[in-house]
């Protein structure tokens, strides 16, 4: 037991890393988004990055491309969605305030369970859907569709999260035996090739030394990110683990308000805090109902 409780700890702190590298990957793009085009930034980070992957797939011998003919179809429309969930965020995170952005993004719990029950057959009591439903109040209150201050990149980020959601619902599809790495790799490589493609028909900007140690900063970010949150899924209990995704929007909070000056609204921090209060809820019956 007490083993059980490090190894939690462990992968909470893990898990807690991982958002810290996600958020503030996300500060370096928003501050590049606002001089260079978006698809460069994409195409730069990219390139690093996937040097980067592809060092962890050598070291950890996660190299393999023979998989059955269904796995590749889902591989491809993982990356896809992949492409298409990067280009709303990514433009959301640019064009409003990083907590706003963030915290929109903290439906994914709430989406993929109800995802997963219209496609996957997985069961979905009532309690939940009742969470659902709560969690969505609270995303209403955040982006106030109509009011005054409302974004149009609100919608953005809605989209983004639609997407992520197929992705996440892919991923649980897939054979079991494909290394996480190599998912990684794949969805790496596709956002480049789609920065690449956009980049033909963009004017290139000049980078300056600056900029340039973002980028470096965004891949360096990015990867870790991605390799924590996969070894905080493997040290501790996903149960105790996954709640400590929501530190994210601790980390968009103090950007907001250090760098940008921003601080959301009360309506939208309530809004925020039933999102988060869904997600906990829905992450906790989903875990006391895979016990019995």
């Amino acid at each position: 037991m007490p083993e059980r409780k490090t190894e939690n700890l462990r992968g909470a702190m893990l898990m807690v890393l991982s958002m810290a590298a996600f958020t503030t990957n996300d500060l370096f793009v928003k501050l590049l988004g606002a001089q260079l085009p978006l698809s460069q930034v994409l195409m730069l980070r990219g390139a690093v990055a996937l040097l980067m992957i592809a060092g962890l797939c050598q070291f950890y011998q996660a190299w393999t491309i023979r998989y059955a003919r269904k796995d590749w179809g889902l591989i491809a429309l993982r990356c896809a969605a992949d492409v298409c969930a990067t280009y709303f965020f990514l433009n959301a995170l640019i064009n409003m305030p990083i907590a706003n952005a963030t915290a929109i993004l903290q439906l994914l719990p709430l989406t993929v369970a109800l995802g997963a029950a219209l496609f996957l057959n997985e069961l979905l009591g009532w309690r939940r859907m009742i969470a659902i439903g709560i969690g969505f109040l609270g995303m209403l209150m955040i982006v106030r569709p109509g009011a005054e201050g409302f974004s149009n990149y609100s919608y953005y980020a809605l989209i983004a999260v639609l997407f992520i959601t197929l992705r996440e619902l892919v991923t649980r599809s897939m054979s079991a035996h494909i290394p996480s790495l190599m998912i990684t790799f794949f969805a790496a490589l596709s956002v480049f090739i789609y920065a690449s493609i956009s980049m033909l028909y963009i004017e290139w900007v000049p980078v300056e030394e600056v900029q340039a140690w973002y980028l470096v900063a965004c891949s360096l970010l990015i990867c870790a990110a991605y390799f924590f949150s996969v070894l905080a899924a493997r040290v501790g209990e996903l149960s105790f683990v996954a709640p400590f995704r929501y530190t994210g929007l601790l980390w968009a909070l103090f950007f907001g308000f250090f760098i940008y000056g921003e601080w959301p609204t009360h309506l939208a921090l309530t809004g925020a805090g039933l999102v988060v209060a869904a997600g906990l809820y829905t992450m906790w019956r989903e875990a006391k109902t895979k016990k019995k």
